[in-house]
């Protein structure tokens, strides 16, 4: 079955201080309306800047994820974009008036668990996704990081961490259902290295930091009175390092809270594609900046796909939206005159047919002989009978009409066609229907390249004899 979009039911706000900046921040979440996704907006600046959510805009990825356009930024979105993701929450406008959003606990569970006191709501659009069709890898040799995903039917993360960390050790974290999120990853909270506090408040960061919003793991023996004069430096109380090499003011939630924290990193970055994914996900030694590359490499995939000029990704052996029987139940043509022989998908604006070439075709008996070469004249033909399937589909009794071409134009021929080709043909409306005229771009296919393209105008006209 289908799903649908979902935004929250109702708006619902969290205060915090942020990570880095340490200023007091709120947040508001607000449903939004289909195909809106994840937004970001300013409200503490007089032009309300709003910044899409997209790995497009990520401008830092050094200490968390930050995004920004026209040099205003929002800082440590990961967390927030985890949950919403992980609740298969949209579509969500979040107004936050600072520069940055709250650690909270330095997970995403405060952030779930207000999404989920808002509730969702289903809306009336398709949720779209990006269907993984082979493998897509990100590397980086010198780290040891390697990010890649597979296909799949459904979403899956794997994630393993290695620190060389006596006290950390190899960690594994895997998720196969969105459901189990808000149990099993939302209360994961990030980790810091001891050595690494001093360091981030001595470069101004980490102001809203101190010893609860973090596991802070020790490798090495430390006397008490270092220890002291670190929980010193966070205006905190004094605390020991237990046996394992954790500060003793946290219990672990979970015996590998650490690798799953950097899944709930990972499934925030992933957000920032755009679409969901459909694929099996495995990353090893993953932090943000190699999470963003890698949600680019899966964007550019999107983006791709997406281009008019790829060709649609239809299996040819699945069963078409209308076959030969019901084409001819639209279409007035009739062999040998009939070039559509199966339409995979029609949508509002959109149409995709094919047409199976073969030797028994008339026009190859003198269009030639000796080496038969479909006349470019019947490709067009073949585009404007898929586009006519289109147009007529917005009567309620196409058999009653005719669509007449009035106009061909910027019309490419690419690469020949010949016997025991396949042509997959992709109709789009360039505009909308008026009085009767369509305006639609066009290209045919063979295998993934692109035969003959070009625009074409008809006009819907009623057959005056019925």
């Amino acid at each position: 079955m289908s799903e649908k979009q979902r935004t929250i039911a109702k708006p619902i706000s969290v205060c915090g201080k942020g990570l880095h900046t340490g200023q007091d921040v709120e947040m508001t979440f607000l449903p939004a309306s289909v195909n809106y996704g994840y937004k970001f907006q300013r409200v503490d600046l007089d032009e309300r800047p709003i910044i899409d959510a997209r790995v497009e805009n990520v401008v830092d990825t050094s200490r968390s994820t930050v995004i920004g356009d026209k040099g205003v930024r929002i800082g440590t979105v990961e967390h927030v974009l985890s949950a919403l993701y992980g609740l298969g929450i949209d579509n969500v406008l979040i107004e936050i008036n600072a520069p940055e959003t709250p650690i909270m606990d330095g997970s995403a569970r405060f952030f779930t668990e207000k999404l989920l006191e808002a509730g969702s709501q289903e809306q009336d659009a398709e949720r779209e996704y990006i269907e993984i069709k082979e493998n897509i890898c990100y590397e980086n040799k010198e780290t040891g990081t390697e990010l890649i995903v597979y296909p799949d039917t459904k979403f899956s993360l794997n994630v393993m961490i290695d620190y060389d960390s006596e006290v950390l050790g190899q960690q594994y974290a895997y998720l196969d259902n969105l459901d189990k999120y808000a149990k099993e990853i939302s209360m994961c909270r990030t980790f810091v290295f001891l050595r690494e506090l001093e360091p981030l408040l001595q470069n101004n960061l980490i102001k809203g930091g101190d010893l609860d919003n973090a596991i802070v793991i020790v490798e090495r023996e430390l006397p008490q009175n270092e220890v002291d004069r670190i929980a010193d430096l966070f205006n905190q109380p004094h605390v020991e390092v237990r046996s394992q090499g954790i500060l003793n003011n946290v219990d672990l939630r979970f015996s590998n809270e650490p690798a799953r924290h950097k899944l709930l990193d990972l499934l925030g970055d992933l957000a920032l594609v755009g679409k969901r994914i459909k694929g099996r996900v495995l990353a090893t030694r993953s932090g943000h900046n190699a999470n963003v590359e890698f949600s680019k490499k899966i964007r550019q995939e999107l983006k791709r796909r997406n281009r008019p000029n790829v060709r649609p990704d239809i299996d040819l052996n699945s069963t078409p939206l209308y076959n030969i029987n019901q084409i001819r139940n639209i279409l007035p043509h009739r062999p040998p005159f009939l070039l559509v022989d199966k339409i995979f998908q029609m949508e509002k604006e959109m149409v995709i047919g094919a047409k199976n070439i073969t030797m028994n075709e008339t026009f190859f008996v003198g269009h030639f002989p000796e080496e038969p070469v479909m006349p470019g004249v019947l490709i067009a033909e073949s585009m404007a009978q898929v586009g006519g399937i289109l147009v007529l589909d917005t009567v309620p009794d196409p058999e009653n009409y005719l669509t007449f071409f009035m106009k061909i134009d910027k019309l490419k021929f690419r690469k020949k066609v010949v016997p025991g080709d396949t042509l997959v043909i992709k109709m789009e409306l360039l505009s909308p229907i008026r009085r009767g005229i369509a305006n639609m771009r066009g290209y045919a296919f063979v295998g993934d390249s692109v035969v003959t393209e070009g625009e074409f105008m008809a006009q819907i006209s009623k057959i005056k004899n019925k």
